[in-house]
């Protein structure tokens, strides 16, 4: 299957799985894994925990252009530590892997100023959306509010990852409604460790 060179996962939430999808990614495509803006650092950042769970060395992880120390939207992170996100400073980094895996924080419109929300970066790194969103309950409004603010910035969209157990109705609803070709399906993990990531990435994008 074709995956973009980059691509950039975001979620239709917060605690959606983004970093999950983007560690299958990592290690089964070998990538490169970038997130950048990271807020909360405790216990660990998403890049460690990615570092982690796909178990490949630090050429594989590109530093963040901003590194917040709390958990919160990211342009309340940032006033706490004194910093204004300038979107100006995120630019992608050059990359030795043939794929580079780049995490948002939050979801689309989630402010990282007083003026610009992700969805801006984005738009402004000009790289196609893989959206995760949960499979069960609540996803349809999510997932297709998400996919129109997508669209109304003229953002491609790759595909959609419904996080959770099977949900028929909800796929082909999401897939009528939100004109999407590429739903994949992300059941729960009963572990979550390398081999397990690599397995997940055959099931789904193979």
């Amino acid at each position: 299957m074709y995956i973009p060179k980059k691509l950039f996962v975001t979620g239709t939430d917060t605690d959606i799985g983004k970093t999950i999808v983007s560690s299958i990614l990592v290690k089964g495509l070998n990538a490169g894994y970038w997130k950048p803006v990271q807020a909360g650092i405790n216990p660990q950042t998403d890049t460690e925990y990615v570092q982690q769970l796909t178990g490949l060395n630090n050429t594989y992880f590109y530093p963040e252009s901003y590194k917040l120390n709390t958990p919160m939207s990211p342009h309340a992170s940032a006033e706490i530590d004194g910093v204004i996100i300038d979107s100006k400073n995120i630019k992608v980094p050059s990359f030795t892997q043939s794929h580079l895996i780049i995490e948002g924080a939050g979801g689309l419109i989630v402010p990282i100023n007083e003026s610009e929300t992700i969805i801006d970066i984005i738009k402004m790194l000009d790289i196609p959306v893989l959206l995760v969103a949960k499979s069960g309950l609540g996803t349809l409004n999510h997932t297709l509010l998400s996919l129109m603010a997508l669209r109304s910035y003229g953002i491609p969209i790759f595909g959609i990852v419904m996080n959770g157990e099977f949900h028929t109705s909800n796929e082909e609803t999401i897939r009528s409604y939100g004109k999407v070709e590429n739903i994949y399906q992300l059941p729960p993990l009963k572990n979550l460790n390398p081999a397990e990531l690599l397995s997940a990435f055959n099931h789904i994008f193979s």
